[in-house]
Order: structure tokens, then sequence, then C-alpha cells
């Protein structure tokens, strides 16, 4: 877990870098982060991740400002982190906040999945009545209440499941529980959805009790470009159907339909600045259409795949070159061994297989340029 000061407020995020794309994940009312590890743990290996606490969830502190305030902690967020191409995640609140993040950070947000939610949730009688019972109970007095409504009935029949879920809701602060039902109860996002220009998944669970599905069927047709999806389950996809929303995502997400553009920023990211701008201005009438191949083929095709990580896409790499015996590589891609997060054991344990399967010279050959790049490499720090 780490922790940015956004707007005077701590807040607690976790990210794992990736190639290419990543998903970030906003959770709903009352509930943390954790609510989005089955859905990362059933997407391709290669996407990138972020998730985080709301202002007054989980580990964060502060208390909401609003809808669009929440979404600007996550817009300074993703900034911090550099974060550039983006498909944005969101159940609920966290659906709002995407609503509002993704008509105003088109330069990063290339897509979103909107999940039980809607440009205006409950009644303000709702809303003024949830906020009294947790002046006067506090959440962890209701706690039992607001996940009674979160599932349909087989999820709901899970005694343990619901136990855990009723634990993680009964820690929210109250204060910071009691800002985030105000922002719901003031907001209407219809203008927000209107402006959204990038492509948008809305979806909806027929036993949803606190947004129903002609609610986010209303906010499907207010986006330009939206599809709906409607599931047989309640409000919170990421725990009652954790795969089958990772594979909705993954299916959904729009992916450059440019293979050079997607394979430069890739080749960029794998093998550096440096040595991608070497290559490009010694390219000459002879080998242009080489360079168009590789950045296009392997850059964009194979490495831009979210199938695996960045890490495996390295030991196959190395353990491919050593085994058929094109050594002259291999320190290239021993040096994108650190930013690939590709460590010693890795390259260690490819080249073993190498041994075994291709023949030990050849592993031999591979071991002696992997040490002599990476003694350059601790060198060159």
């Amino acid at each position: 877990m780490d922790v940015a000061l956004i707007n005077g407020a701590p807040i607690a995020y976790r990210h794992r870098p990736g190639l290419g794309r990543t998903v970030v994940f906003a959770n709903s009312l009352g509930s943390d982060q954790s609510i989005w590890d089955k859905v990362i743990a059933a997407l391709p290996r290669g996407y990138g991740t972020l998730t985080y606490d709301l202002r007054g969830h989980g580990q964060s502190g502060g208390s909401a400002d609003g809808i669009a305030g929440l979404a600007d902690d996550l817009s300074q967020l993703i900034d911090k982190l550099g974060l550039t191409d983006v498909l944005f995640v969101g159940v609920s609140i966290g659906g709002m906040i995407g609503q509002v993040l993704t008509a105003r950070r088109a330069d990063v947000v290339r897509g979103a999945v909107l999940c039980n939610t809607a440009r205006q949730i409950g009644t303000e009688q709702k809303w003024d009545t949830r906020v009294n019972a947790v002046e006067t109970q506090g959440v962890a007095g209701i706690a039992s209440d607001i996940v009674g409504t979160w599932f349909g009935a087989d999820y709901a029949a899970q005694s343990d499941r619901i136990a855990l879920h009723r634990t993680m809701v009964a820690r929210t602060d109250n204060a910071g529980y009691i800002a985030a039902c105000r922002a719901i109860q003031a907001a209407d996002l219809r203008e927000h959805a209107a402006a959204i220009t990038v492509p948008v998944l809305c979806i909806g669970g027929t036993q949803d009790q606190s947004v129903p599905v002609d609610a986010v069927e209303g906010l499907s047709r207010l986006i330009p470009d939206a599809a709906l999806h409607i599931m047989d389950i309640g409000h919170l996809p990421c725990l009652e159907a954790p795969e089958e929303l990772a594979a909705l995502i993954a299916e959904f997400d729009p992916r450059d339909n440019d293979t050079a553009q997607a394979g430069m920023s890739t080749r960029r990211a794998v093998l550096g600045n440096t040595h991608v701008d070497k290559a490009v201005a010694n390219a000459g009438t002879l080998d242009q259409a080489f360079q168009t191949l590789i950045t296009t083929g392997a850059w964009g095709q194979v490495w831009s795949s979210p199938a695996i990580s960045a890490r495996e896409r390295s030991m196959l790499t190395l353990a491919l070159l050593a085994a058929t015996g094109n050594f002259e590589e291999i320190p290239m891609h021993i040096r994108a061994s650190a930013r690939t997060d590709a460590t010693e054991q890795d390259i260690a344990e490819a080249f073993q297989h190498v041994a075994i399967y291709a023949g030990v010279p050849r592993a031999n050959h591979a071991l002696k340029l992997a040490k002599q790049t990476l003694a350059e490499m601790a060198k060159d720090d």
C-alpha cells in the first residue's frame, strides 16, 4: 500500500505498473479498494492496475467535497503517477466519479466501465435518512443493513463472505461516510454524462436495490458512445461476479487500432528512449521498412498485448533468443529487464530452461552475456 497527499488528504492506493493501458478502479460507498482484488486477479496480467480508497474510506483520510472534488482527487493521483492511457472502472459512487473524470480528462481516459451507477442516485429523503442513521448509530451500527442491500439472493446466502463485507463497512469513518452520502445526494451528472467523448460500457444488475436497471439504462442513453450490459446480480459485480466483470472489461477495452503508435509507445517503455531514438535516427532507405515491421509486429501486436505481463515476456524473449542462438540481442533485453521487472533470478531461471531444452553451451553463453551486461548496468548506476 502506498500513500499520496492529494488536496490536503492522505490517499491510500496500490499501483501495479504494466505495459500500455492501466485499469483504474474506483470503489463504492462504504467499501475499500479490496473489493477489486478478485477482478484484478482475473484480468490478463499485462494490464497495469490502480486502486485507491476514497476520502474517508479504507485507509484514506479527509472527507468528500462533492463528486467533482472526488474526481479531482483521482485526476491528480493519475497525474502524480504519470499515467497517460487509462481505462476507468467504477461502481456506484465510483461510477459517478468516473462520469466526471471521463468527461473532463479525455486526454488520459480512453474508455470507461460504469457499474451500477446513474447520473443521479437515490432521493434527497433517502440520503437524509441514511445520514441520520449514521449520526445516531455510527456506520458500524447500520453495517448489516447496508450490506443487506448489496447482493443478489444467491451471493447473500454466503454468510462467511457477508460477514467479511460487513466488517469492511463497519470500519468506515463516520464523517467520511456522511460526506460521501451528501456528495451523492447533491449530484446530478446529466451534463457530465452527455459530455463524455470516449467509449463507455454501462453495467447494471437485475437484483440491484440501490440503482435500478432503468436508471443505468437512462445513463447509457445520455452518453453519446455507450453500450449497455445487464447482469443477474445485485449492486456490486466486483464482489458477486468478479470473473465475469473482468471478462467484460477485457472485451470492452478500446485498445488502439494504430499498432504503429501503440508499438512505438511499448518499444520505448521496454527498451528506453535512448535506444529507440538511436535506432530511428540510424534508419535508412534499406531498413526503414524493417523498423516499421518490428514496431507494428513485435511491439505493437505481441509486446502490447495485455495477455501476459512484461516480466513474463522478458523471460520468454531471453529464453528464445538464447535457444535459437541469437545472442547479439541478449544484452539489449537484459538491459530492458530493468523496465519489465524481470529479476536476475528470473533471467537465471529462463536460461536454466534453455540448458535443459536447447543445450548447455547456448545457455552458458547467454549467462556469460547476461553477467557482463548486468555488471555494466550496475556500474552505470
